[in-house]
């Protein structure tokens, strides 16, 4: 019996040497339909741009009536009447929408009629009505206080009964939805502690509703914006009314219907600015990372373009 005689490893049983892998080259995938929908879009908006522009447009007359007086003093009354207006119908919507959920089944039916009746009619019909209330209560008494109705309702009032209730019916659903997504054992632990309905509504449920609260809100204030014009069937004197008059003058329809165009677009600009950061603050301790703002977007394009360059 031979004996076994250890092997010691040599040259030919060394491991292979390892050879790196060629560098892994992604190559982006070709979106040829981007750039086809991209020139279209283009295309499009060149020709619109080129027909307005050889359109009889007297284009010096909208740079001109642009800052007039009685403009301005329309755009500040859509402003004081859309603020105003949206006021009564956070009011009313909060109101309403802590009825729609009590378990008082007398309360809970009157906020659903007021939201029945205000969301099923339009705001343009509802202004007609309280306009020309005096048909059928010629004389407003409230004992206290007594008045023609003529000399009461004025184009003021008016548009603002019709906006705001017409609003808070709205934001009564809105204000729902946001309570409703509150935990119920939020209500629990506060009413554990010892606090009443009230407070457990004001101090727990509301404010962490109002991250599901504020998006729509900022919506229908924007939307109020717009919606704000149907008031010249009141005869207040917004925008749109004080572009028609000076319409009405100088002969230029179409001008002046540009003049309030732009400066509704400047408003509705300017306020979805200041929605897009309220959201953003309510929206901290939701998300981990709060997404870049635009700025910090366009900072962010600007380091990284000129990095690439170097």
């Amino acid at each position: 019996m031979t004996d076994k005689l250890d092997k010691t490893p040599g040259p030919a049983d060394a491991a292979p040497e390892q050879v790196p892998p060629d560098i892994i080259r992604a190559i982006p995938v070709r979106h040829y339909g981007r750039w086809v929908s991209a020139v279209v879009v283009v295309a499009v908006l060149g020709a619109l741009v080129y027909a307005f522009a050889q359109g009889n447009v007297r284009w010096a007359t909208v740079t001109d009536k642009l800052f007039d007086g009685s403009i301005l003093t329309g755009l500040w009354h859509t402003i004081l009447i859309s603020v105003v207006s949206m006021a009564v119908g956070l009011v009313l919507g909060v109101l309403f929408a802590v009825m729609r959920l009590s378990k008082n089944p007398v309360t809970s039916s009157v906020a659903w009629l007021y939201i029945w009746f205000f969301r099923g009619t339009p705001v343009y019909v509802q202004l007609l009505i309280w306009f020309n209330l005096a048909l059928i209560f010629p004389i407003l008494n409230l004992g206290f206080y007594k008045d023609y109705m003529t000399a009461v309702m004025t184009p003021f009032l008016a548009a603002l009964l019709g906006l705001g209730l017409n609003e808070g019916a709205y934001m009564a659903e809105i204000v729902r939805a946001g309570i409703q997504s509150v935990d119920e054992g939020q209500t629990e632990a506060s009413h554990a502690l010892g606090m009443t309905q009230m407070q457990t509504m004001r101090r727990v449920v509301l404010p962490q509703s109002m991250r599901v609260i504020i998006p729509p809100t900022g919506n229908e204030f924007i939307n109020m914006l717009k919606t704000s014009s149907l008031v010249v069937a009141v005869q207040y004197q917004d925008l749109l009314r004080s572009a028609q008059d000076v319409a009405a003058t100088s002969f230029a329809v179409m001008e002046m219907l540009f003049v309030a165009s732009i400066w509704y677009l400047a408003l509705t600009s300017v306020f979805s600015v200041g929605q897009y950061y309220l959201e953003r603050r309510f929206a901290r301790g939701s998300l981990r990372s709060l997404p870049p703002t635009p700025l910090q977007r366009i900072k962010s394009n600007l380091l990284s373009l000129s990095h690439w360059r170097r």
